[in-house]
């Protein structure tokens, strides 16, 4: 049994006495001892390296007084074991020599087995939860479909990712053959993190927002939906899906345990779009941290108060950003923790 069960609490929607807190990104850049790690190992490295991985994933959790720990890892894991060789460029981020851009290399990707071209993220699974001893739940997560085809198309990062759209809307087909591949890998990888061990997993739709309402359902929810309803008669899933705060009803009528919103949404219009039904994660702007801690904990205090404490869970609207003080990342998480109604 976990000891702190807040977070599995709050996605099943009971009552319960407080929000449970965590942050996206929460293991990573903005901590020094992550920072003297970064400077020694590449990111690739750390990634695939089970012990690195489960070091960093509890590098958080020392420091602060969190409700629930997520895996560290990266969305690209996936297309990589798809033989797709992404890399990580220093000043750039994602990185493909050869982008897929044609219908033929789309055919050429195979559909991995999981077990062997993931074990390290399994193995790192393993690894922290030993040392989580059932404190708090791990969270497992993967990139929506849509997101990674995005990176996968246009081969690196982009503000606007027109060559991922342009190639659907020329290429239909080949895009719903790479999204359904991408899918059949997410949901063996997903089920794989669920047997070894982690209490919910968490789907990060990082560019869907990049789509119009119509091409949204078209190439990204409708996988988001095959990944849900795999996943759901096993674990607890989240889907965060930035700047898509228009899908949020149509999200609330799936299988999903709770929807991530970004900070374009204010908690009442996300709650009347869902219905108040579904529990909702965030929404607190990353940027916002380079406050003072007093005005953090007043924001904070507001954020909780106009969602409601049930059926909630405090988070950030996207991930924490590099240059954010500890004290303020602190006064965050404090300010729910100590949050009374």
């Amino acid at each position: 049994m976990i000891k702190n069960d807040l977070y599995l609490r709050a996605l099943k929607g009971e009552t319960v006495e407080r929000p449970p807190v965590w942050m996206m990104r929460q293991a990573g850049r903005y901590l020094p001892e992550f920072i003297a790690l970064r400077n020694k190992y590449d990111f690739f490295t750390r990634c695939q390296t089970p012990e690195l991985a489960a070091e960093i994933t509890m590098q958080p959790i020392r420091r602060f007084p969190l409700d629930a720990a997520i895996l560290f890892s990266d969305i690209l894991v996936i297309p990589q074991a798809m033989g797709i060789d992404f890399k990580m460029k220093e000043g750039i981020g994602p990185w493909l020599d050869e982008p897929i851009r044609t219908p033929e290399a789309v055919e050429k990707i195979q559909v991995p087995e999981v077990n062997d071209k993931l074990n390290y993220v399994f193995e790192a699974i393993t690894l922290t939860l030993e040392q989580l001893n059932h404190e708090i739940p791990l969270i497992g997560f993967a990139g929506s479909p849509w997101t990674i085809l995005c990176y996968c198309v246009e081969g690196k990062g982009s503000k606007s990712f027109d060559m991922a759209k342009s190639f659907c809307f020329q290429h239909p087909s080949a895009a719903h053959l790479l999204l359904q591949k991408i899918t059949d890998t997410t949901i063996a990888y997903l089920k794989r993190k669920v047997e070894k061990g982690v209490s919910a997993v968490q789907i990060f739709d990082s560019w869907g927002g990049m789509l119009s309402p119509a091409d949204y359902s078209v190439f990204s929810w409708q996988y988001i939906q095959q990944i849900v309803e795999a996943l759901r008669p096993i674990t607890e899933v989240i889907v965060f899906a930035k700047g898509c705060w228009y899908a949020l009803e149509e999200m609330s009528h799936s299988k999903a345990s709770a929807l991530g919103v970004d900070w374009t949404v204010t908690p009442e219009i996300a709650r009347k779009l869902t219905g108040n039904k579904i529990t909702l994660q965030g929404n607190f702007d990353p940027a916002r941290l380079h406050s003072s801690p007093k005005i953090i904990r007043n924001m904070v205090d507001d954020m909780i108060r106009r969602f409601g404490k049930d059926r909630y869970i405090a988070n950030l609207g996207h991930g924490i950003l590099p240059n954010i003080p500890l004290e303020n990342a602190e006064a965050f998480i404090k300010a729910v923790v100590e949050w009374k109604a």
